[in-house]
């Protein structure tokens, strides 16, 4: 399924040319098809790099996944980021967060704003993340989740995965779509997002595999790529080995 990036606003496309500054292009390396659209997308985190390497150059159509926080309003975004992202994942002290957050959160605030993200709940309202995830795959965009269990901060070496992006691919599959996954891997040390081959939803589900089971399958692969030589032809070639 083709379809074209999404045009962000006019404010939000002068401030991506902006972060380029922070930001440097990574380089993709496809070891299958390249995405086109209607896609899950699931990637390690490594803090803000892989979701803006993702954003700003990768010329796809992609709506991220976000903790509902950052996308309700500037009060809510501080808290989490104080407390929760700085604090408990990037290991920050707390006061020297909350006064970075003074600064920061507007800024976030207003990024956000223009990222377009599909927010996600732990409670009853995950629906409405269904819900609207299910409406953006079936317009031909892909949908970016950053499943990895990050209790611990975000490490190189991912410790697993949330099983939600597994009970949105069932979702799909009750609703008609065979959903694609495409395992990602952005490699900071050398400025790499290494995309897999896909694998339906339904060739993970195989053999009567649980969500458990799914989640541990797609982080274990994450990890893989993190790993590969791609200087060597023997491992990279192991490497497109099909999920199964």
């Amino acid at each position: 399924m083709e379809c074209k990036p999404l045009k962000r606003k006019l404010y939000f496309r002068a401030l991506k040319k902006i972060m380029k500054i922070r930001y440097k292009k990574p380089r993709f390396v496809y070891l299958g098809e390249e995405i086109s659209g209607g896609a899950l997308i699931v990637s390690n985190h490594e803090g803000t790099d892989a979701p803006m390497s993702l954003e700003i150059y990768l010329d796809k159509p992609i709506r991220m996944w976000g903790a509902s926080e950052m996308n309700s309003g500037l009060k809510s975004l501080y808290k989490y980021q104080t407390q929760i992202y700085y604090h408990e994942k990037k290991h920050w002290n707390i006061h020297l967060a909350r006064l970075f957050c003074l600064i920061a959160s507007p800024l976030t605030h207003l990024f956000y704003s223009g990222l377009d993200l599909i927010s996600t709940y732990h409670d009853a309202k995950l629906v409405v993340t269904m819900r609207e995830s299910v409406r953006t795959i079936q317009s031909g965009c892909n949908i970016v989740a950053f499943p990895e269990d990050s209790t611990n901060g975000y490490l190189a070496e991912l410790e697993g995965f949330h099983e939600g992006v597994v009970l949105f691919a069932e979702v799909c599959k009750m609703r008609g779509i065979d959903l694609p996954i495409f395992v990602t891997y952005f490699r900071k040390s050398d400025l790499t997002y290494i995309i897999d081959k896909p694998v339906l939803y339904s060739e993970l589900a195989a053999n009567g595999r649980g969500r458990a089971e799914i989640a541990r399958i797609l982080c274990d692969r994450c990890n893989e790529l993190g790993k590969i030589d791609l200087d060597s032809k023997e491992e990279s070639s192991n490497s497109k080995r099909k999920i199964s």
